[in-house]
This record gives structure tokens, C-alpha cells and sequence, in this order.
């Protein structure tokens, strides 16, 4: 017993796992940055099991870095669209998918870098396609649509291993765009969809029919922009808006009396989370650290600065602040557990590697890439339209 206390003693509470990580990212620096030749605004980043870092960029690309140097391997051309996302195959290392406006879905052989697509995935309507995820045994591949007929919008369903034919769709359970799509990391089954009509969704695709399938809906009173699942059991959701609302909901409270909310608020902007004079003007994004067993979220300020967040139910707490790196609003970041890097992408159009005791090879910054031309990129006016309809909340 003696033995076992030292044990329990050495190995801390939370306080000191928290004392890690704010120390593990206190280490964090610069070590190498991009400039390609004709930037464009960097929406989304992909690392796949290979060693591959894909980028969705603005200019309907998708390129291919190497993860470690991020020397650029090639470029996919191919959709006539804005990205709305990518994600790589969790069963292979070969396949990337990407989803388009365009109404398609393109998978992508990282092994000959440049090539055409070696699989197209589409509905009969063309639907114009602004979320998408993959299970995690890769039998499912779903995207989210925009609205349809000022009414409907869809979440379409595809087996990626077969023909391309469309396996069916959900049509009842948005009213308005589907900005995100997420599947549970470990369940095959379980998926949660987020929209502008402010709902998150929660769905057991095993059940099939969409009535059936629709565990929980859960109101974020905003357009919905971010979607996590997080939680030691990974049954617990984070959820952004777009105007920097932030919610934080446990699903496993969905069967009993306690409250699913641990945390909410309706602009985090407001919260007394930044020492000094910083400020934060948006969030990013959210992602659990296994290995930390912590919430990170991402946010920013318009200058570049970018701020790394504890999220529990307490509220965001400051763990550090990224600067001297991006001069615009980050978009988008990957937490490479493996390396213990961050890599982070944005409207300057530099993609930036942190990593511990980092010394950058190249010098100099990006200058902003902010113009009129550049398209409207995953951020949607807000609609309080299809509120009322009927749906399974929990208490």
C-alpha cells in the first residue's frame, strides 16, 4: 500500500498534469514556415498516417507537404469550388478526401502527388457540399449541404470503399447550412452534425432511419461554426459559433436529471481569460489531448497573435500565446501528439510548424493576403429560421 500511495503521489493530480502542459507549450517556437509562390487563404489541414500534411486552400487546391519539413510535395486541382474540408482515410495511407461547393467529394492518391482524383463521389443533385467527415473504420464517408429550396439541407451519406453510389441521406434534422460534420473517434456509429439553424445533432447511424438515428439535439442559441468531441470518455461535445459563442456539453448526462451543459457562453471574447492587454477577436477551433487529457482550444487576435486555451468547466484559461508568427486571422491548426507540434494555417497564407526549442530556418513574415476577391470561407450569416420545428432535446 505504501508503494501504490508513492505511485499515486508521484504522479499528481490535475493541477500538475495541467503544470505539463502549459510547460510542454511554454517550449513551443517557430521552426520552419512556407511561402508559396501564389498564396492563397490556408482553410483546413489534414495529417495523415504517412507523414503527409494536406492543406485545403482558397484557391480550390489541395496541397501536399511533407509533415516534418514541410517542403511542398504537389498540388490537386480538380473541384471548380470553395473547399469545405479534408480529411485522410483512417485504415490506409494512401487516400485523401476532400469536399467541395462544387457539389463533389474527390479522393486523392498521396502517393503520386498532383494527380487526378482516383475517385469522385457525388448525389444526383449536385448539392453544394460546406462540411465533411470520415468514420473511423472508413466505412462512412458524410457531408453536410447548404440549404436547399429555403427549407431543407441534407447530410448524405457514402461508403467510400464501393462504387460512389449515394447510400442515402438525412433531410429532417437541419433547416439551414451544415457547417460541420464530426464522427465520434472511436465509435463508427455515432456522428454529430452542427448548422447555422444553431442545432448540433447527435446521431446512432446503426439505427438507420433518420427519426430513429437522432439521439439529441442540442441548441447553441447561434450559427454553429465548430464542432469537438472531447471528454475523458469522449462523450462530451465542444461547440463554437460563429460569433464566438463556445459551449461545452456532456452526453453522458443525456439519460439522467443532471444538465448536459458544463459550460456556456455566449461571446468568449468577454471572458476574463488574457492577462494584460491581450485580447481575444475569434476562436479556431478545439482538440482533445489524449495523452494530456485536456481540452485545447485555439483562438487569435486579427494580428496573427495566436492564443492557446484550456477549455473545462470553469471556463478558458490562457495556457499560452503564439506570436511573431502569423501576421492575419488564423483559420485553422493540427496538434501533431506524435512530435508534440502545432501546425497552424491562415489568411496570410503562411503554414506555420511550433515545436518545442524550435529555431526557424527561414526568416521574415508573410504580409497579409486580405482582399475583396477572395471568396466567403466557412463563415455564414446567422438565421434564426427552423427553430421551431420538432426535436428530441434532452433535458
Amino acid at each position: 500500500m505504501e508503494q501504490k500511495a508513492g505511485d499515486a503521489e508521484k504522479s499528481g493530480g490535475p493541477e500538475e498534469e495541467l503544470g505539463a502542459l502549459e510547460e510542454r507549450l511554454r517550449l513551443l517556437s517557430i521552426a520552419r514556415r512556407t511561402r508559396p509562390v501564389e498564396p492563397s487563404y490556408l482553410l483546413d489541414l489534414a495529417l495523415q498516417q504517412g507523414g503527409c500534411l494536406a492543406v485545403a486552400c482558397s484557391d480550390f487546391t489541395v496541397r501536399l507537404h511533407d509533415s516534418e519539413t514541410l517542403q511542398l510535395r504537389g498540388e490537386y486541382h480538380g473541384h471548380q469550388g470553395a473547399l469545405c474540408g479534408i480529411t485522410p482515410s483512417h485504415c490506409s495511407a494512401e487516400l485523401l478526401y476532400s469536399g467541395s461547393a462544387d457539389g463533389t467529394v474527390r479522393a486523392w492518391d498521396l502517393r503520386m502527388p498532383g494527380s487526378s482524383p482516383v475517385k469522385t463521389l457525388r448525389s444526383k443533385e449536385s448539392y453544394s457540399l460546406c462540411s465533411l467527415d470520415l468514420s473511423c473504420s472508413d466505412t462512412l464517408l458524410c457531408a453536410g449541404t447548404e440549404q436547399v429550396d429555403q427549407e431543407d439541407s441534407y447530410l448524405l451519406f457514402w461508403d467510400p470503399r464501393k462504387d460512389g453510389l449515394l447510400l442515402g441521406a438525412y433531410s429532417e434534422s437541419h433547416s439551414d447550412d451544415i457547417t460541420q460534420v464530426r464522427f465520434h473517434p472511436t465509435d463508427k456509429d455515432r456522428m454529430a452534425s452542427g448548422s447555422t439553424d444553431g442545432l448540433v445533432n447527435v446521431f446512432d447511424l446503426s439505427q438507420g432511419a433518420e427519426d430513429d438515428a437522432l439521439l439529441a439535439t442540442c441548441n447553441s442559441d447561434s450559427s454553429a461554426s465548430s464542432v469537438c468531441w472531447c471528454g475523458p470518455g469522449l462523450d462530451q461535445l465542444l461547440c463554437l459559433s460563429h460569433d464566438e459563442g463556445l459551449h461545452l456539453w456532456d452526453l453522458s448526462c443525456l439519460h439522467n436529471d443532471q444538465a448536459i451543459t458544463r459550460f456556456s457562453t455566449p461571446d468568449a471574447r468577454s471572458l476574463p481569460l488574457l492577462p494584460g492587454e491581450a485580447c481575444l477577436d475569434y476562436l479556431v477551433g478545439g482538440r482533445w489531448l489524449v495523452d494530456a487529457q485536456k481540452l485545447l482550444v485555439v483562438g487569435g487576435t486579427n494580428t496573427g497573435t495566436v492564443h492557446l486555451m484550456e477549455c473545462d468547466n470553469r471556463g478558458l484559461h490562457l495556457l499560452r500565446s503564439l506570436e511573431g508568427g502569423h501576421t492575419a486571422t488564423v483559420r485553422c491548426f493540427l496538434w501533431d501528439a506524435a512530435r508534440e507540434t502545432l501546425v497552424s494555417g491562415g489568411e496570410d497564407g503562411q503554414l506555420l510548424q511550433w515545436r518545442p526549442g524550435g529555431a526557424e530556418l527561414t526568416v521574415g513574415k508573410q504580409p497579409s493576403l486580405k482582399s475583396q476577391s477572395t471568396l466567403k470561407l466557412k463563415s455564414r450569416p446567422h438565421h434564426q429560421r427552423g427553430r421551431t420545428r420538432n426535436r428530441k432535446a434532452p433535458s
